[in-house]
């Protein structure tokens, strides 16, 4: 019998009507905003509302470091969810929205996949509430004012070659990462040269996430910088007038989106900051409203434990004052395998036939990375769970190391397959969490605002990568000190480096050591609240691949939408 597809399972789901699944957990139909029928905006007054109702246990879901095979961490937060119903708790799960670039391009949709999914399916990788929409606007608006303002006199006295600032889009196009604007005649604007990010990774959307409140985006808009003067001076979207218009634009967009799983478990989708130069975690507004509606909130951090839940600690908990309790790390027998570096291993290519054979040795081999990621989490003294994501085939001594290991570190461990069994293929990795939940956290962040940017940087690098320590080139160190000199040295760092790897180097699997992490350059994301040190060539905006997943999404004589993964 073939396993039917994720949108063939998520086109047969029994939803309940949004109104019911708010009233269970805990929220106001006065709060609900309606976008048709398989999606609401839930307003901020529900935080206030909602303040006096038991808080959650809080837990982040994260992963080992990502291979070509994926490792299923949204499939497993979606399982988990619906499991919790099962043994008798509630839980609420909290993920980002999709970027439509990813989702025509090769990776697809982010709703979970099989029995364990967020519904529907269509709305959620496509559109959703307009959110994604608000953000390009928002900031292109600012783009089309600074522009302005260089036509009009330059008032501010930009250096028109250290205009930070670009423009975004919600479309793969690698055509659009460096262009040239203002060509034509003197109406046309000031010629320069500037590019393209995806929406995804625009500081708007960064800011949207880590914001609190409707006046604390404001302030963060504000304080967006846009470019420099020659003799250094930040010059902020506040300064050309911007901040005002785009936070209006961003009014609903604050707001967080309901949907809700395959089986009915509520799941707030809001933000979707890109993973390898912001955070990679959904927002704290919706956190906080989740925070009080059921028994357990679940949130998301993208790519392995290094990147999102690092950056889920260090910068998201420390803007949310919300503390974790626990935290799930995703785990599959295919990849620490190829952890283990002896496998060649290509998306859309059959799998190496060695990787399916049963061999405990190598995934004690390529556990390296597990037992890195399982270090990492205790570091920030959060109790952590092993969810091993069982695929048909794995063999049970291959199972039966990956245990091992998480013993080693103290760890609990638990075989789910959400997958293809739903919330009741979870039950055990749910009994898991709620144990490790019961435990006192003493978290912690890895290192206080005060501290010197560089420090902040050696921390994480030798701490959480398994650096042997930091190098700087001179342009790094130069926007360090200007930095620091204008008062940005208190922010947290969030390091953008590759996420196939531990270390900076993407070939390098397990846990790599003797490696010394180069930073290139640093940037700063001052409205959104971070630095982010630059350790390689992060793309901003990714192109489309030969065969895109566009050129299978369509719709049938019926006008429903088919293909879409």
């Amino acid at each position: 019998m073939t396993f039917p597809s994720d949108l063939e399972i998520a086109k047969g789901a029994n939803l309940q009507p949004l109104t019911d699944v708010a009233s269970g957990a805990g929220i106001n139909p006065d709060h609900l905003e309606p976008y048709g029928d398989g999606a609401a905006k839930i307003k901020l007054d529900a935080i206030e509302a909602m303040s006096d109702r038991p808080k959650a246990k809080y837990v982040v879901v994260s992963a080992i470091t990502p291979t070509p095979l994926g490792e299923g961490k949204t499939t497993t937060t979606v399982g988990l969810g619906q499991a919790f119903q099962h043994i008798g708790s509630s839980a609420t799960i909290a993920i980002r929205q999709p970027s439509m670039g990813p989702t025509f391009g090769i990776k697809g949709g982010a709703a979970g996949g099989g029995y364990a999914q967020v519904v529907p399916m269509e709305l959620f990788n496509l559109h959703l509430t307009g959110d994604m929409h608000a953000v390009t606007a928002a900031h292109n608006l600012c783009s089309a004012m600074l522009d302005a303002h260089l036509y009009h006199g330059n008032d501010a006295g930009f250096d028109q070659h250290n205009i930070t600032w670009r423009r975004v889009l919600d479309v793969n196009d690698r055509a659009l990462r460096n262009t040239t604007i203002g060509l034509g005649g003197r109406l046309d604007g000031v010629p320069r040269e500037t590019g393209f990010d995806i929406t995804a990774a625009s500081e708007v959307m960064a800011a949207l996430a880590l914001c609190t409140s409707l006046q604390d985006l404001r302030a963060r808009m504000g304080r967006i910088v846009l470019g420099y003067t020659k003799d250094g001076t930040p010059v902020t979207a506040e300064e050309i007038g911007a901040a005002g218009a785009m936070t209006v634009i961003l009014k609903e967009a604050i707001k967080p989106n309901l949907m809700q799983t395959l089986e009915n478990t509520p799941a707030l989708v809001h933000t979707g900051p890109f993973g390898n130069i912001a955070t990679g975690n959904s927002s704290i507004v919706a956190d906080q409203i989740g925070i009080h509606m059921s028994e357990f909130l679940l949130t998301e951090a993208g790519f392995g434990a290094d990147m999102g839940a690092e950056r889920f600690f260090n910068i998201k908990c420390r803007y949310s004052g919300i503390d974790p309790d626990a935290a799930v790390l995703v785990a599959t027998v295919r990849g620490l395998k190829a952890h283990s570096g002896n496998h060649k291993i290509v998306a859309g290519k059959p799998l190496p036939p060695a990787l399916l054979a049963e061999n405990p040795d190598e995934v004690h081999l390529g556990g390296d990375n597990l037992r890195k990621q399982l270090a990492n989490m205790q570091a920030h003294g959060v109790t952590p769970v092993v969810a091993i994501n069982a695929f048909p085939g794995d063999h049970a001594g291959d199972i039966a190391a990956i245990k091992e290991i998480a013993e080693e570190y103290g760890a609990r461990a638990a075989v789910a397959t959400h997958f293809s069994d739903g919330g009741k293929g979870a039950t055990e990795l749910a009994e898991a969490v709620r144990e490790a939940a019961q435990e006192e956290s003493s978290f912690k962040v890895l290192y206080p605002d005060e501290m010197p940017l560089r420090d902040k940087i050696n921390e994480v690098a030798t701490k959480v990568y398994g650096a042997d320590g930091v190098e700087y080139t001179a342009a790094a160190n130069s926007q360090i000190d200007t930095y620091e000199a204008a008062g940005f040295g208190n922010l947290p760092v969030c390091i953008a480096k590759t996420h196939l790897s531990i270390s900076s180097d993407a070939k390098l699997k397990g846990a790599p050591t003797g490696w010394t992490l180069p930073v290139r350059e640093v940037r700063a994301s001052v409205g959104a609240g971070f630095i982010y040190p630059i350790c390689g060539d992060m793309r901003t905006m990714p192109g489309l691949g030969k065969t895109p997943a566009a050129k299978n999404i369509d719709i049938d004589a019926n006008g429903e939408i088919v293909g879409l993964s």
